[in-house]
């Protein structure tokens, strides 16, 4: 979804928008309109009371309303928050967009009016300051249903669907299977399945369904990982388990949502009692755990960043493709020109990305050169590579090989910056701590690439890097990792 800054911006752009258009369309009307129907009221009225009629054969120049500007944008944007106008789109119906934003236009126009009438200035037309309050509150309401019909279609498709995990006891499990089911819709909740916390517990059904059990509580740790997994469900009976604990420092440590529920909320009878939720869109009695950065604006912006600087390399390095592809074909053509790329990302999820053919040999020939791997660890590396193509060189010393991924970025996989991505053969062998590094969406570069990959050699190093970028992680570090990436590429350090 969109955050509110965010939406902001949009919004202000729409009102600058709209005072251009507004003062361009009355500026066409007085350029029309004056010759014909100015002389003829200039000859029957006085100047000062044609000026105040609402004709636009009075238009004054545009640098004497751009006051009009910020006042119209503050009242308009508070009106729009008071309105309610700035919550999730999907939670808001089309009467309260077209009336919120309306109600913004006509707030910010009596604002206007009222300080025109305070100074007693005759110095604007009233043609300009309607079209200017009309568009604008068309602006509003547009491109909010323009994008919650986006959304809509989006929600409905499943691309907005959470996959749950779900831990307790049989009772507390089977009423929160229950509340999931009938309190959301399918395209919002999947559940994955549950953890048992006693080796006794009998299956879970609902509906007839049964849901099915990934082990016991114990294996939260690798289910986190296996099972690409955003949000956690604890039941807490009330008698109290020592399993929360692990759970919680699991979830920490993978970035995992968790919401931890007292089953004695859920059951016990009360009188005058009412639970309050502040805006928990569940309304469930849970306290919620969650990771830093979740769902930011900052997240968003770093998307938004993505897939423009993408789109961008596409387009402009586009020649540097057809050139790899055709040389690729010519120096090796039993070669594909693209590697399929098989690999894990955030939360465990599983994708394919693409590279630039630059080995005679694949993922296969690693066990007759296991003898010579020059990185300790789960990772294969090896500096003088004898599976690379004379070619695969060169597009390895400059990174070219890697060109291909900013697709992958555009499908939202990948990220320009974040910790490489993980093999799926690699990731059996991980440590615990060592997963955390899939807490956040994978990139294409990262602090190892610009610290000298070529001699970091203990795969404990690497992810440290990686769990230093996790920890520290802003806009302004994505930009001076991206900035020293291409100084690297320039001097073609790669390998």
């Amino acid at each position: 979804m969109i955050p509110r800054r965010v939406f902001w911006g949009l919004d202000l752009i729409a009102i600058g928008i709209a005072f251009a258009l507004a003062y361009l369309a009355a500026r066409r009307i007085y350029n029309a309109a004056a010759p014909v129907v100015g002389p003829q009221l200039g000859s029957l009225l006085p100047a000062e009371l044609t000026r105040a009629l609402p004709y636009p054969w009075y238009l004054p120049p545009v640098t004497e309303l751009l006051w009009i500007l910020p006042t119209f944008a503050i009242v308009a944007l508070i009106t729009l928050s008071v309105c309610g106008n700035y919550r999730p789109l999907l939670d808001q119906s089309y009467t309260r967009i077209l009336l919120g934003s309306v109600a913004a236009s006509v707030v910010g126009l009596g604002l206007i009016a009222l300080v025109l009438l305070a100074f007693r200035s005759a110095d604007s037309n009233r043609l300009f300051l309607a079209t200017f309050a009309g568009l604008t509150a068309a602006a509003f309401a547009g491109s909010r249903i323009i994008f919650r019909n986006y959304f809509r279609r989006r929600k409905a498709a499943g691309y907005y669907a959470r996959s749950v995990l779900l831990i307790g006891e049989h009772e507390g499990l089977t009423w929160l299977v229950r509340y999931l089911s009938e309190s959301t819709s399918p395209t919002e909740y999947v559940i994955l399945g549950y953890l048992r916390v006693r080796p006794d517990q009998p299956p879970l059904t609902y509906d007839g369904v049964t849901i099915p059990c990934l082990g016991d509580v114990e294996d939260v740790n690798d289910i986190l990982i296996t099972k690409p997994t955003h949000q956690v469900f604890v039941m807490h009976p009330a008698h109290g388990g020592s399993w929360i604990g692990p759970v919680i420092r699991a979830c920490d440590y993978i970035g995992v949502l968790l919401w931890v529920i007292p089953e004695a909320l859920t059951s016990a009878e009360r009188h005058s009692l009412r639970l309050v939720y502040h805006n928990e869109p569940l309304h469930l009695p849970a306290v919620i755990l969650q990771p830093p950065k979740f769902n930011s604006e900052d997240l968003f912006i770093k998307r938004m960043f993505d897939i423009v600087i993408a789109s961008l390399l596409l387009v402009l390095l586009s020649p540097v493709f057809l050139v790899t592809a055709i040389l690729i074909k010519l120096t090796t053509p039993h070669l594909p020109v693209f590697y399929p790329w098989h690999v894990v990302g955030q939360n465990g999820v599983r994708f394919k990305s693409w590279k630039f053919t630059t080995m005679t040999a694949g993922d296969e020939a690693k066990e007759k050169l296991a003898s010579l791997n020059e990185m300790s660890g789960p990772v294969f590396k090896i500096k003088n590579d004898p599976r690379v193509t004379p070619l695969g060189k060169w597009l390895r010393k400059f990174d070219i090989n890697e060109l291909p991924q900013l697709w992958t970025v555009l499908q939202g996989h990948m990220s320009l910056v974040g910790p490489r991505p993980a093999g799926p053969h690699e990731l059996e062998r991980y440590e615990f701590w060592h997963k955390r590094k899939l807490s956040i969406r994978p990139g294409i570069t990262c602090l190892w690439q610009v610290r000298g990959r070529n001699s970091i050699n203990n795969f404990d190093d690497w992810v440290r890097m990686d769990l230093e970028y996790i920890d520290n992680w802003s806009l302004w570090l994505d930009l001076k990792i991206l900035f020293r990436t291409a100084l690297v590429v320039l001097r073609g350090t790669g390998s």
